[in-house]
């Protein structure tokens, strides 16, 4: 799949750190999911104030295809359909030591379960979905980078890294 973002320390102005170890590499899988509206999904976490798109890390025994149906089923509730692969957006986290690629769909929302199955981590971060039209999406989640917060679970600095990183994709997806 081809890059379609790339995010860096220099992507918020600071000098990467110089590592000599290995990095952690993480694989992930995220995407755009639209309803039958046209509306994309959209994960809010009240705690950071943070809009991003659903998704989350590769499990052991999984493709990534399989990691977004799951993490969809997971955070927003529902069943979907990819529909097709948009690319690869990449994150390198110098300060952390730290590279994740994910692989980025474009997916249908076909079935509505009777609940979604957040982990303990997304209810304590106040996390919910939302419905919206492309643009108000993306208006919501440049509005809410200027004050994104830390949780006891993510840093400010990681924080900004998810946020830009779902902004780039649905910049690409809406410019495509």
């Amino acid at each position: 799949m081809k890059e379609i973002v790339k995010i860096t320390d220099q992507d918020f102005g600071i000098v990467p750190a110089v590592s000599t170890n290995e990095p952690t590499i993480r694989l992930g899988a995220r995407g755009i999911v639209l309803n039958d509206k046209g509306e994309i999904a959209l994960i809010y976490k009240a705690v950071k104030n943070e809009y991003k798109l659903p998704g989350g890390g590769v499990e052991d025994g999984e493709d990534a295809q399989q990691a977004f149906r799951r993490e969809c089923e997971e955070e927003l509730g529902c069943i979907v359909n990819v529909i097709r692969e948009l690319g690869v957006a990449n994150e390198h986290k110098s300060q952390e030591n730290f590279r994740q690629s994910s692989f980025v769909y474009e997916a249908k929302k076909t079935v509505t379960l009777e609940s979604d199955y957040l982990t303990d981590k997304e209810k304590a971060e106040g996390t919910k979905c939302l419905w919206l039209p492309k643009l108000q999406a993306l208006d919501k989640m440049k509005r809410s980078f200027r004050s994104l917060k830390a949780s006891q679970y993510d840093s400010v600095y990681r924080t900004k890294f998810m946020a830009l990183r779902d902004i780039r994709i649905l910049e690409y997806y809406i410019n495509k």
